[in-house]
């Protein structure tokens, strides 16, 4: 006797790159997979939770790439839930945050398929800490931005004037080709010296990161290996970070002098 397809779509949340910051939720999830559609951030690791008869199926694409537009993975996501039945949309961080998680739902469920979502850890969030920075601390930092660094529009997003005018941390997303943008933004506010760190492949072995202030980090990127993508991060808590220490305490020494 065949058995009916049962077509439904789970949005699950990779995490920000280290496989082990997946869910329990995601892998179970995973687990019961007919079909994977992933994205290119993810680690190709966590294909393994699948079924080995699972179809995978890259749909991914990386800052500044026209590969696989948004309109095609949506319509992929409802052909093969028709077809096969449960469709794992594996995405990276997590799917509301600057995922388009929303989107493909919205798309999805016009279709009368029926969708579950699952949370992943936010790299706004992850990725500083990886790197030691704390996006609030007690008497440096009350709250935080999530900003991300390139709109629709491709612009800068507006809401980042704003955020100079606060003492919060700022975390720039999908901003890395906007960096001299930035710079020039926080200049243009006073705030030439204050401390911003950016990070590459955040809590993956491949993490690089470049810290110093908003006046010389252009310079120091310059020098340096890491590229796109990558996460911004821009206040005074990034002074706070153990692994950068050394960084600040020279950058004060000079400062003084």
């Amino acid at each position: 006797m065949i058995q009916a397809i049962k077509p439904k779509v789970t949005l699950v949340g990779a995490g920000p790159g280290d496989p082990e910051l997946i869910t329990l939720k995601g892998v179970l999830a995973l687990n019961k997979a007919d079909v994977v559609l992933y994205d290119a951030l993810i680690d190709k690791g966590l294909l393994n939770h699948a079924p080995d008869n699972a179809i995978k199926v890259f749909v991914g694409k990386r800052e500044g790439s026209q590969v696989n537009p948004q309109d095609d993975t949506n319509r992929l996501c409802v052909e093969y839930a028709l077809k096969y039945g449960h469709v794992v949309r594996l995405k990276g961080g997590d799917p509301f945050v600057f995922g388009r998680g929303a989107e493909e739902i919205d798309f999805i469920s016009a279709f009368g398929i029926p969708t579950e979502m699952v949370p992943g850890i936010t790299s706004s969030v992850a990725v500083p800490a990886a790197a030691g920075i704390p996006v609030t601390k007690r008497g440096v930092a009350e709250s935080f931005w999530v900003i991300t660094g390139t709109t629709s529009s491709g612009e800068l997003s507006r809401d980042l004037h704003l955020a100079t005018q606060s003492t919060a941390t700022v975390v720039v997303l999908m901003g890395s080709k906007k960096l001299s943008e930035i710079v020039k933004v926080y200049q243009k506010a006073g705030k030439g010296n204050l401390p911003i760190a950016m990070i590459q492949s955040g809590t993956t072995i491949e993490q690089e990161i470049v810290a110093g202030t908003i006046n010389d980090i252009e310079s120091k990127v310059s020098n340096s290996r890491i590229g796109g993508p990558a996460v911004i991060v821009i206040g005074e808590v990034v002074k706070e970070s153990y692994q950068l220490a050394e960084i600040y305490q020279s950058t004060v020494a000079v400062l003084k002098n």
